[in-house]
């Protein structure tokens, strides 16, 4: 197994993980809502032996063990992009293929629709478009994100050791995840309180409710202005599958290539799936 190596960017405003040599061509990785870039853990290093490239995965701002938004800052979708192309200055590249998971994969959707020069191409994994608010409901939005953001934030949880972290996020996470697939996740985002324990990383305001979101029509608009090779990878029970918004946003993206595999959300984090995710990849690039 490829061994993954701590990275700072952005001038220490970033922290992320890297396999593969130096000089080899960079993909940029980009994680999910909550988790880091402990996400690519596993797919990584067979990337890297298969294609002979070098993966930088990123902890987005507030994420993993990157820094957090200033107070007062909030954390939009489209504010991630600036990670990215922060990221890219930090390495020196024009453009790079960006292989974004769930969150990730709508950030690298944003990204290349508004600056398809930056990115070579897109390896998007359960996760097309982001979520939006349909415009008759921009007030109902705002009135929670108004509310949410107002509220006093909770203090981080403590976990008395390693094991009750895992299985909290296994209890608590959006989608089905299992200890063996969430641990690289946790274990990246602890910290030790100084109490004998662990608090999580994370920074409490990402669960905040957005004050804006974009509209249906705008996603729409933003996949249609797609045009670099896009794969898409999902889980057979991930959460895409035959939903309308998920068939809606496929539809856009015109160069879309799509594989569906055995496996759930974080499919190219469960360890009987990776492979498969690794291997659709590999096909998938070969055969453009």
């Amino acid at each position: 197994m490829i061994a993954a190596a701590e990275i700072s960017l952005a001038d220490g405003r970033l922290a992320g993980l890297s396999w593969g040599h130096e000089e080899s061509p960079i993909w940029l990785a980009l994680h999910g809502w909550l988790d880091n870039a402990a996400s690519f853990a596993r797919l990584a290093p067979l990337l890297v032996e298969h294609l002979n490239i070098r993966i930088v995965a990123i902890d987005f701002s507030g994420h993993g063990r990157s820094r957090r938004h200033p107070p007062g800052a909030d954390y939009a979708i489209w504010d991630y992009a600036h990670d990215v192309l922060d990221v890219l200055k930090s390495l020196g590249l024009e453009r790079a293929p960006l292989l974004g998971h769930s969150m990730g994969a709508g950030v690298a959707c944003l990204v290349a629709a508004a600056l398809p020069e930056r990115v070579e191409r897109l390896v998007l994994i359960d996760g097309l478009g982001t979520l939006s608010t349909p415009a008759e409901k921009t007030a109902e939005q705002l009135r929670k994100g108004l509310q949410g953001h107002r509220r006093r934030s909770s203090r981080a949880p403590h976990y008395a050791d390693v094991e009750s972290a895992i299985m909290a996020r296994v209890n608590g996470g959006v989608t089905a995840l299992d200890a063996v697939t969430v641990e690289p996740l946790v274990r990246r985002n602890l910290e030790e309180d100084g109490e004998g324990g662990y608090r999580l990383r994370t920074d409490g305001r990402l669960l905040r409710p957005s004050m804006v979101r974009f509209c249906p029509e705008q996603v729409q608009a933003i996949l249609n202005a797609i045009e670099m090779p896009t794969l898409l990878i999902e889980g057979d029970s991930g959460i895409l599958g035959e939903r309308d918004r998920a068939r809606h946003a496929r539809n856009a993206v015109k160069p879309l290539r799509r594989r569906v595999l055995v496996g759930g959300h974080h499919l190219h984090l469960e360890p009987n799936a990776v492979a498969a995710v690794a291997e659709a990849i590999v096909t998938g690039i070969r055969d453009e």
